[in-house]
């Protein structure tokens, strides 16, 4: 059977910034029979993710990410149609995910590796299932609860970076969902701003690319800041873990604006940051969802749960064909995004 699929092209380099370029479309074929155990899918969405740009790389920097090799397929969270199946547990027509989904149009997989999805939990939004009913929003969640310490009535403020992402838009949410009064974003234009009060339920949202960040956070967060979600790191951060409370909380999710360096992970503070952190006895502590996967039901029946009583706002920029994922990928590294990023191959 032909199939397309898209392969890492060339490396953009430890210190580069990723270009649609770096990957590659291309025909191939696969196995015309399911053998005993797999599946044969039709591929729906696949979720583009910023840790992804590790992966770019000979060495990832992480002992749980396996580098992308080059002129091989590329993978990542997908959901697709199951078309045959000799796998016990899954019949044609069931709707199924994976986190190592092959950027390819149809696949053969092991069955066993699959996760059959129940379209009705969200709505039938199946691109919630990579997004904010599947790892981003356990990630959000989880995140918050496992590191955040937020306690209902506790009159704790929130900042998260990255706000407009999609793991940052929806931890804002949750914090208050889960507890905090008080909730200021940090995003990178106006109109992501605008969205994450209107619609998303922040109290203020920041642009960082305007005015003195610093000062804007003292008059949002005068009371200082109790936790924050960090998605981006540098200047940003450190502006932030300034402003932050004795005995608080950094949620250490993800460090965007250091992915295109070459530094270790988590990126060490700078000195007097360190020191702040220190003397305030200030969290922070590296965070894998993974480590957590035994709340992983409960966890996306709650997302689930919140989605279908609208306290849960979703955003998702998709993108439409598989050829257009490298630019879907250079976009979201470059902030062009609001929410999650995916894209639809069906169509």
């Amino acid at each position: 059977m032909i199939i397309q699929r898209v392969v890492l092209n060339s490396r953009p380099g430890k210190n580069g910034v990723p270009v649609a370029e770096n990957f590659r479309l291309e025909e191939s074929t696969i196995a015309d029979t399911v053998q005993a155990g797999q599946v044969r899918v039709k591929t729906l969405y696949l979720s583009v993710d910023p840790y992804m740009r590790c992966r770019m790389n000979e060495d990832t920097g992480s002992d749980y990410l396996r580098p992308w090799q080059l002129s091989e397929v590329a993978d990542g969270g997908g959901i697709g149609v199951v078309e045959e199946s000799k796998y016990d547990n899954l019949a044609k027509g069931d709707f199924v995910t994976s986190f190592t989904w092959p950027w390819q149009t149809v696949a053969i997989l092991d069955g066993s590796l699959l996760q059959k999805l129940v379209p009705q939990l969200v709505n039938g939004r199946l691109s919630y299932f990579l997004g904010a009913a599947g790892i981003t929003g356990l990630t959000a969640l989880l995140g918050i609860r496992e590191k955040g310490h937020v306690a209902a009535g506790g009159n704790q403020t929130m900042v998260v970076s990255g706000a407009a992402g999609a793991c940052g838009s929806l931890a804002g949410q949750i914090g208050r969902l889960e507890g905090c009064s008080r909730v200021v974003g940090i995003a990178g234009t106006d109109e992501k701003c605008s969205i994450l009060v209107q619609e998303m339920g922040f109290d203020a949202a920041i642009n960082y690319k305007k005015g003195d960040v610093a000062k804007q956070l003292r008059e949002l967060c005068p009371g200082g800041v109790d936790v924050y979600f960090d998605n981006v790191g540098g200047d940003i951060s450190d502006t932030v873990i300034s402003q932050m409370n004795q005995n608080s909380h950094i949620i250490l999710c993800g460090q965007i604006s250091q992915y295109n360096k070459d530094v270790p992970y988590p990126p060490p503070l700078p000195p007097d940051i360190e020191k702040i952190q220190k003397e305030r006895n200030i969290t922070r502590e590296r965070f894998l969802v993974l480590n957590y996967m035994d709340k992983q039901e409960a966890s996306v029946l709650q997302l689930c749960q919140w989605i279908q009583e609208g306290k849960l706002k979703v955003r998702e920029t998709v993108v439409e064909g598989l050829a257009n994922i490298g630019a879907a990928f250079q976009s979201m590294m470059n902030g062009g995004n609001i929410g999650k990023q995916i894209v639809s191959v069906s169509k």
